[in-house]
């Protein structure tokens, strides 16, 4: 960061540093998500945070302070640009030229996790319209602005049809406005695939959470180095610029770290405060550098490179070609708007909802799922509610389960009325749960199963 600084300041930018503390040493002074209470009031009122990477103390009790700051100021769009820079930096693709746009606040870094057996853990997936409208709109609205074609949505909805298939909708919802653009749905494995083999048939592509930051790290390795990859996460009042990559305490305070993702994090931030003309000075400047052979150890290569330097020395070398653009590497210009901000999407008139069953999750030790079966089918007598299905593990096990399916002591029993078809109500569920603590039967949690606008809200076994 100190370099950095020093390089944005040599360049004119116009920039008033505010520095707080977080991470470590905050999490060591008691404060659990790193950052304390007077700092969150900073960021409200400079509404941009250029920031060093920190690191969550390993072991229970803390939050990911990341994960806390993008949440909390509803930084939804995660930009992460994946460039090569061959024949500088060694790379297999030195056309590739991608940007990711990861959705920032949902899935599963909801962190929404629980203990519910002996056997069994949870971490809830959660997924929601408003959320996937923002970042679809966002990929498209920023390749439209930076003057890209093409862009690709990846999902698992072949699986996950619910909530990896309500992103998918919503991109395909979307992608008709914006006829200019060119489109395209892969499933994330095979979309992994084509990225890792042939990237450069990529452009601006847009995912959920957790696959944005799998593949982001992995494209801008592909580039080159992850430790040249700069981001910006951005929401409605406040941006967040940051190096993708995370901490090497090994190495810190050794004059060893190369400080080119941070640097062209500084550049977005540059970019997004409007001064483009110091932004394309420092990037630039960099890409010159980069030219001329002055390289960090992690980049260094002989034979390519001329000189090995350390954070500082390089950070001078920086300034040193400012002014200068690459010859070799195509140069930058930057224009206002590149990090487009979007207004959140209106209200939906909700959709018309019958309570038609509940799941009841089940801690029970029996391997049997007919034994669980029959206990169950002897409490819920006079209750207007039939079980209908067990799954183990999403696997229909009962009835007409199969002998080689291997069950833990976690059970999902769906209850569905007697009358085929009926909406239940709340006071037949509370009445069934009655039933089952008097029968001993240990219950984890339930889940309603609802129709809206006549369409089912709930997923089958599989099996069924």
């Amino acid at each position: 960061m100190e370099a950095c600084l020093h390089i944005l300041s040599a360049a004119g930018a116009a920039i008033d540093v505010e520095t707080i503390e977080i991470g470590e040493k905050v999490y060591q002074r008691g404060h659990a998500s790193g950052i304390e209470p007077a700092s969150w009031e900073a960021l409200r009122r400079t509404q941009v945070f250029y920031k060093a990477p920190i690191m969550t103390p390993q072991g229970g009790g803390f939050k990911s302070l990341n994960v806390t700051i993008r949440k909390t100021l509803g930084l939804y769009a995660n930009v992460r640009p994946c460039v090569a820079y061959a024949p500088f930096v060694t790379t297999k693709h030195p056309a590739m030229d991608v940007v990711i746009i990861r959705e920032n606040e949902e899935d599963l870094y909801a962190g929404i996790e629980h203990r519910q057996s002996d056997e069994v853990y949870q971490c809830l997936k959660l997924i929601s319209r408003p959320g996937c409208e923002k970042i679809v709109r966002y990929a498209f609205e920023y390749a439209r602005a930076n003057g890209r074609h093409k862009v690709s949505c990846l999902t698992k909805d072949n699986i996950m049809k619910m909530t990896d298939g309500l992103f998918h909708q919503v991109f395909d919802e979307i992608a008709v406005e914006y006829p200019d653009l060119e489109h395209e749905h892969l499933i994330v494995d095979i979309g992994a695939a084509r990225l890792a083999d042939t990237p450069e048939t990529f452009d601006v592509m847009v995912m959920p959470n957790l696959y944005g930051d799998i593949l982001s790290d992995v494209a801008a390795q592909l580039a080159g180095s992850i430790g040249l990859a700069g981001s910006a996460n951005i929401g409605p009042s406040v941006a967040m610029f940051e190096a993708i990559h995370g901490t090497a305490p090994d190495i810190a305070g050794q004059n060893r770290a190369n400080p080119s993702g941070l640097l062209l994090a500084g550049v977005m931030m540059l970019v997004h405060l409007g001064q483009t003309e110091v932004a394309a000075y420092v990037h630039n400047a960099w890409l010159s550098t980069l030219e001329s052979g002055i390289h960090t150890g992690d980049i260094y290569k002989a034979g390519v490179s001329q000189q090995q330097v350390g954070t500082r020395e390089f950070a001078d070398a920086i300034i040193a070609h400012l002014g200068r653009k690459p010859t070799h590497l195509r140069a930058v210009t930057y224009t206002a708007g590149r990090l487009p901000m979007i207004s959140p999407p209106p209200l939906r008139a909700p959709a018309h909802r019958d309570l038609v069953g509940v799941d009841i999750f089940f801690d029970y030790e029996d391997r049997n799922p007919s034994s669980l079966a029959e206990k169950l089918q002897q409490v819920m007598q006079e209750s207007g509610l039939e079980l209908v299905m067990i799954t183990n593990r999403g696997v229909k096990v009962w009835p007409h389960g199969q002998p080689e399916t291997f069950c833990t002591d976690h059970w999902r029993c769906r209850f569905m009325s007697v009358e085929q078809g009926s909406p239940i109500t709340h006071t037949q569920i509370v009445h069934l749960l009655q039933r089952v603590i008097q029968a001993n039967l240990e219950f984890i949690k339930l889940e309603n199963l609802c129709m809206f606008d006549g369409q089912p809200g709930y997923s089958a076994g599989q099996g069924q």
